[in-house]
């Protein structure tokens, strides 16, 4: 009887796929318990974009999750899913980041590391593979699957013999998109096993067009060794197949999965509370996405996705963004679309949509891609986009990107104990983002002193004394500019004075009022207040030439030129993120910098003047 191993991927792969990843620490910890006692080989609960989501978005820190987990769990491996050279970012950052960040995350509970690239290019995977194994980890070595003129099996089994030269421990079939035919599973797991019959063959497949089930089971009627599961209640639509089932159907066929079906029942029951607590995240249609097998998009992106669009109002734009995501893949030599490059792929075609024209825009991200930075492209680049998008420039494909960067992490360490950083893994997170480490701190520190709440304002619940639920969001409209305000409570008891925590289009700001009374928390809605709130001053709508916008709604991470530079039509003035990706902001003119109205960690909007270049005055630079 042959025995099929099984890993969980509830509290990490489901969570991002149906849920954006916003679910907090303490509401998987009971889950985790059990999960720990089902006989599972592994449990997959770190790693993608929760390490981001938790500094970013929940303001948890990642490696507290960890520990936490690795706590009540004591019976089970846990496992995190590792973007090579990537780390859990969204650029290639240099091999004393990588090294470093493997031996931590070692360190602090994880004893399986399933690493891939994005292209597939196995010399982004080696430092971490390498440093994983001389940790003693177990390591998957990752095929990402896609669709492609390029992507046969006998593509998949060279990348899969390079990484068994590495030093691999299983082979890993990465189905992020969820479009692994069953007839294309047999063929290719069967093809692993007569070229590799010693490694453990492990698929990962997405449901979101209702083929995973299908290609578990012929995959392992080929002889795969591991598949993926998640709990019946974070299963389906863009995630994985649900455990009990496939359990109960390999059971029939007379596999031997050492799983306790019971326990993992009261596992689903739980996250069945926990999906209906995030619900406002839940946006995914109840159906299958029969489109992904055209436009690929995997399902831990696809939920991110919509709600990134909702941030900029553009939610409507989706059908044609998809349609341009096809588009953009084939120019772009067909990349597999999983992160960093579902995310370069998706921005893209979201920028070619809103401006009319394809490529007008390109993030640093695209030009790195196409410049060779984040490896060898699975097929040759169009060489009208090579043009366009480098110009004169000549992209490099037969460096190895990692060897073109300098060791960081001894240079950024007091940058990052200045910022808050406190451990070796708090260096670790500001290495991996800069901006939004910095941010976390702050409030970290914040937070302890009293002067914030313990959660971000969007995930505060309802206050005791229900006298208005926290936060309060609405949209106001004055002297036809529109406003997006948030109002939390802080909880004090105080009878004649109360603190709020006000959010005017991203700015945050403390305010002490007279009672608040919310009338009507709708579009139009009307607020009144005790005493006047204070007046957020708005940036200047662009009038002049050398007025400098940002194409999109986001933040601003890096600002390049100070007041009284001379700069040149095209210099980068800063840098703007937005879907995870930067946007860098050029000089539309030549001139001298006159006014910045921003600051590093501000939202900002489209037609908002950012800095004001002024063309007439000319001043050579210091």
């Amino acid at each position: 009887m042959r025995e099929i191993k099984v890993t969980d991927v509830s509290l990490r792969d489901g969570i991002q796929s149906l849920l954006a990843t916003r679910v907090r620490t303490e509401d998987m910890l009971e889950a985790i318990e059990i999960l720990d006692k089902c006989g599972f080989w592994s449990l997959e609960v770190w790693g993608g974009a929760t390490f981001d989501v938790c500094l970013r978005y929940l303001k948890e820190d990642p490696w507290e999750r960890l520990r936490k987990f690795k706590e009540r769990a004591k019976n089970t491996k846990l496992e995190m899913l590792l973007r090579g050279q990537n780390v859990v970012g969204y650029r290639h950052y240099p091999d004393d980041v990588v090294e470093e960040f493997v031996k931590k995350a070692y360190d602090n509970g994880i004893e399986v590391f399933r690493i891939f690239d994005a292209l597939n290019d196995t010399r982004n995977m080696k430092k971490a593979i390498e440093t994983a194994k001389k940790v003693g980890a177990i390591v998957k070595g990752v095929l990402s699957y896609t669709i492609s003129p390029v992507h046969t099996v006998e593509y998949y089994v060279n990348v899969a013999r390079e990484l068994v030269d590495m030093g691999i421990d299983i082979i890993s079939i990465k189905d992020q998109a969820g479009i692994l035919s069953p007839k294309v599973a047999y063929e290719l797991v069967s093809a692993l096993k007569s070229e590799f019959p010693d490694y453990p063959v492990h698929l990962h497949t997405q449901t979101t067009a209702d083929l995973a089930e299908m290609a578990q089971l012929k995959g392992i009627e080929a002889g795969a060794d591991m598949i993926d599961t998640a709990c019946y209640s974070l299963s389906g639509q863009t995630s994985h197949p649900p455990g009990e089932t496939m359990i109960y159907v390999l059971r029939e066929f007379g596999y031997k999965v050492p799983v306790n079906t019971a326990l993992y029942k009261k596992v689903g029951d739980i996250m069945r509370e926990v999906r209906n607590k995030y619900k406002k995240y839940d946006v995914l249609p109840p159906y299958p996405d029969i489109e992904v097998l055209i436009h690929q998009v995997p399902g831990g992106m696809i939920s991110n996705f919509i709600s990134q669009l909702k941030e900029q109002n553009l939610e409507d734009k989706l059908e044609e963004v998809l349609e341009e995501v096809k588009r953009v893949r084939e120019d772009l030599g067909y990349p597999p679309l999983v992160t960093p490059t579902s995310q370069i792929v998706g921005t893209q075609a979201f920028l070619n949509i809103i401006h009319g024209e394809r490529y007008k825009v390109v993030t640093k991200e695209t030009k790195d891609y196409v410049k060779g930075l984040y490896g060898r492209p699975p097929a040759p680049i169009k060489e009208e986009v090579i043009r366009k998008i480098l110009g004169d420039e000549k992209p490099i494909y037969d460096i190895r990107p990692a060897d073109l960067l300098e060791p960081e992490l001894d240079k950024i360490r007091e940058e990052a104990k200045e910022a808050g950083a406190r451990t070796e893994e708090d260096i670790l997170s500001y290495a991996l983002f800069p901006v939004v480490a910095k941010e976390f701190f702050e409030w970290r520190e914040k937070v302890e002193k009293g002067e914030l709440p313990p959660v971000p304002m969007e995930e505060m619940e309802e206050e005791q004394k229900g006298e208005c639920k926290a936060p309060v969001e609405f949209y106001v409209t004055v002297h036809g500019e529109q406003y997006h305000v948030e109002i939390a409570g802080k909880g004090e008891e105080d009878p004649t004075k109360k603190t709020f925590f006000i959010r005017l289009d991203g700015q945050l700001e403390e305010v002490q009022l007279q009672p608040l009374r919310i009338v009507e928390a709708s579009p139009g809605a009307v607020v009144e207040l005790g005493e006047a709130a204070p007046v957020v001053s708005k940036r200047p709508k662009p009038k002049g030439v050398g007025d400098v916008t940002s194409p999109i709604t986001g933040k601003v991470v890096n600002i390049k030129v100070n007041v009284g530079d001379e700069v040149k039509e095209g210099d980068v003035l800063l840098v703007v993120e937005a879907m995870k990706m930067e946007n860098e902001i050029h000089s539309p003119i030549d001139g001298v910098v006159e006014e910045i109205f921003v600051r590093v960690g501000e939202t900002v909007n489209p037609d908002e003047v950012l800095i004001r270049i002024n063309p007439k005055k000319k001043r050579k630079r210091k």
